[in-house]
């Protein structure tokens, strides 16, 4: 399998492409803010087609190139509909203003196609299986990605904005709610083989099994407790 990643804009959100193989048709995750050049960069390097956009949530800082993206493929884009309308209004969906420079660099909107994730399901693009699970309190339609352990690799989990590397989500914005995250970190998260490799949507890789040990987040789920509300992260 072949995951290329990176991150893209002012809140260096990552970005990835997943494929069999080098190319193969792909699966594109996140593409945010200044992510366009980033994917096409991505493709030409690894030969890729894309079939699709999937999108953890609906902050700017993961949508903010679909529009393009999806045009400039003819792809449809996925995401959870509680979140939808974060692709048309951004600002309604941070609670301030971003800022009018900024919102001048945005493709505001949504593409062509746009279809809706739910809890449970299975997606199957190009050639892949991703697990859909519903995983609010960073937002209300925030959702994450996994991938089945092979005999070749372990379990893949695209944690969007739920799971850091030593944290989480924030919750102070419009949608979030801290109950409601350790509620999905505790449902998601905790059930995760320690194997199973996280890749999100700002930091560095890590796994589950190592975020079990040192995430006071998670460790204070696994534990049956709460824990304070947490710093801002790079993301919205």
């Amino acid at each position: 399998m072949l995951i290329a990643g990176f991150p893209a804009g002012a809140w260096g959100t990552n970005c990835y492409l997943v494929a069999p193989a080098a190319g193969e048709e792909c699966v594109i995750i996140d593409p945010g803010h200044q992510a366009a050049q980033g994917v096409e960069e991505a493709l030409k390097k690894h030969r890729l087609k894309p079939v699709a956009v999937v999108l953890t949530h609906g902050h700017l800082d993961h949508v903010a190139s679909v529009v393009p993206v999806c045009g400039a493929h003819d792809v449809p884009a996925w995401i959870h509909p509680a979140d939808r309308y974060m692709m048309s209004d951004p600002e309604k969906a941070l609670g301030r203003s971003i800022g009018q420079q900024l919102m001048g660099e945005l493709t505001i909107g949504e593409p062509d196609d746009v279809k809706e994730l739910t809890d449970g399901s299975t997606l199957d693009l190009a050639g892949l299986e991703f697990t859909v699970a519903h995983a609010p309190g960073h937002t209300k339609g925030s959702v994450t990605f996994r991938m089945p352990e092979t005999s070749e690799i372990p379990s893949v989990f695209f944690s969007g904005d739920l799971l850091f590397a030593g944290s989480i989500g924030r919750t102070d914005l419009p949608g979030g709610d801290h109950a409601e995250m350790l509620q999905s970190l505790a449902r998601v998260c905790l059930p995760l083989e320690d194997s199973t490799v996280v890749l999100s949507g700002h930091g560095h890789q890590t796994t589950i099994g190592h975020e079990r040990a040192t995430n006071p987040y998670l460790r204070e789920v696994a534990a049956g407790l709460g824990a304070g509300n947490p710093a801002p992260r790079r993301g919205m």
